[in-house]
C-alpha cells in the first residue's frame, strides 16, 4: 500500500488524539529526539545504506510534521505555515534562480545569500548559528560565516602558526596553572585554531572527529574481543600487551 503525504499528517493527528504518549507530549519533551533522528540520518549516510537513509529521513520527517500538529493545536501555526515560510526563503534567497540576479559560481551565491540574510532583519553576520550545534560544528560555521567578510587568514600557513602558538600557549600554561577555568579557555582556543585550519585542508573537523572516534571504538573492541577470546581478563592486562593488540589492529585497518 502506498501512502501520501495527506495520510501522513492524518495519521499524525490521530496519534495525538487517542494514543496516552503521544497526547502528552509537547515541543520541550521531544526536542532531545528531533537531534537523535538527525544523528540517525548522518550516520545511516556516512554508512552508505540507503535503505537506511529511506527509513530515518522519515522519522526525521515525523518529527516536523509532530512538531507542526503540536503547534496547530494551540493554534500557533499549521504545517502549511512551515511549508509556505520555507518556500518563500528558498524563492527569496535564489534570485539567481527565480528572479534576473546573475551569478558565477558558488561563491557569489553565498555571499548573495548573506547579504539577503541581512536584508531580512539579521543584525549581524554571525546570527542564525545555533548554541546547541556540536562545538566543532558551530566553530566551523562562524568561521565560515566571518571569512565572508574578509575577517579570515590569507594562506593556510598563517593559520598553522596560529595552531602551533595556541599549541605552545596551553603547554606553557598547563606547565604552571592547574586552574581548569583557564586551561579550559587554553584548550578551547587550540581546538578553535585546529577547526580553522581543518576548513582550510577543506577538510570537515567533525566527520574527522566521527570517523577517529570510531576507529577507536572499533580497535578498542579487537582488544576486549582478542583478549575473552584468550580467556584474559582486560583488568589485568598489562598496557604493553593491549597495546600490542591495537596496533595489530591498526595494520589490520591500514591494510584494508
Amino acid at each position: 500500500m502506498s501512502y501520501t503525504y495527506e495520510n501522513f499528517l492524518d495519521i499524525v493527528r490521530k496519534l495525538r488524539r487517542e494514543c496516552p504518549w503521544d497526547r502528552e507530549q509537547t515541543h520541550e519533551s521531544i526536542r532531545q529526539h528531533l537531534i537523535e533522528e538527525a544523528y540517525e540520518v548522518v550516520d545511516s549516510i556516512d554508512a552508505g545504506d540507503i535503505d537506511e537513509l529511506k527509513k530515518e529521513l522519515g522519522d526525521l520527517m515525523l518529527h516536523v510534521v509532530f512538531h507542526s500538529v503540536i503547534a496547530e493545536e494551540s493554534n500557533e501555526f499549521t504545517i502549511d505555515e512551515v511549508i509556505t515560510l520555507i518556500c518563500e526563503k528558498l524563492i527569496r534567497r535564489h534570485p539567481h534562480v527565480f528572479g534576473e540576479t546573475v551569478v558565477n559560481g558558488q561563491d557569489e551565491v553565498i555571499r548573495n545569500w548573506e547579504k539577503i540574510k541581512l536584508e531580512e532583519g539579521r543584525t549581524s553576520t554571525i546570527d542564525g548559528i545555533p548554541s546547541a550545534l556540536p562545538a566543532l560544528v558551530r566553530a566551523l560555521r562562524l568561521q565560515e560565516k566571518a571569512s565572508k567578510v574578509g575577517f579570515d587568514w590569507k594562506k593556510k600557513e598563517d593559520c598553522w602558526e596560529k595552531v602551533e602558538e595556541e599549541i605552545q600557549e596551553l603547554k606553557s600554561i598547563s606547565d604552571k596553572i592547574q586552574d581548569p577555568d583557564v586551561l579550559t579557555d587554553e584548550l578551547g582556543d587550540v581546538l578553535f585554531s585546529i577547526v580553522n585550519y581543518a576548513r582550510f585542508l577543506k577538510v570537515s573537523p567533525e566527520d574527522a572527529l566521527r570517523k577517529t572516534n570510531e576507529k577507536f571504538f572499533r580497535r578498542f573492541q579487537t582488544i576486549e574481543r582478542t583478549l575473552k577470546e584468550q580467556g584474559k581478563d582486560i583488568y589485568e592486562t598489562p598496557l604493553e600487551e593491549m597495546d600490542h593488540i591495537w596496533e595489530e589492529a591498526k595494520d589490520k585497518d591500514e591494510k584494508g
